[in-house]
């Protein structure tokens, strides 16, 4: 029996499934564009998981695959701090639990209208 699976996996995993009897994997190393996009695709996988099972282990995949990101796109700890702070007194945190229903305004904003055709997005509002 052959199990397909096409996507990144922790370092160990191959040597894992080596080392059990009866299993070989078949496994390579990706270039940097194909890493940074499998990443993210391993964070949407991650974040789902999470979701689904509100587990810390989930949460700390998601914590592993967002370090990765960063060492990847040499992004220091320091400065995702700076931007995380700066943002955070421009826009505020989320602990205070804030809900937006919805914005009244007289002209149509391009920005918006963007953001509200993005698939992530319609899916989000689509299940509520």
């Amino acid at each position: 029996m052959k199990y397909t699976y096409n996507k990144l996996v922790r370092d160990k995993i191959p040597a894992n499934i080596d080392s059990m009897e009866g299993r070989k994997s078949n496994w390579r190393i990706m270039d940097d564009e194909e890493y940074i996009k499998e990443l993210n695709k391993k964070l949407l996988e991650e974040s789902h998981e999470f979701i689904e099972e509100n587990d810390v282990e989930e949460l700390a995949d998601i914590m592993e695959v967002i370090q990765s990101i960063m060492r990847a796109k040499n992004i220091s700890y320091a400065e995702l701090k700076k931007v995380q702070a700066l943002k955070r007194e421009q826009k505020g945190g989320f602990y205070n639990r804030v809900y937006l229903i919805d914005v009244e305004q007289d002209k149509v904003d391009e920005r918006e209208e963007q953001e509200m055709k993005k698939d992530w997005r319609k899916n989000s509002l689509d299940e509520r």
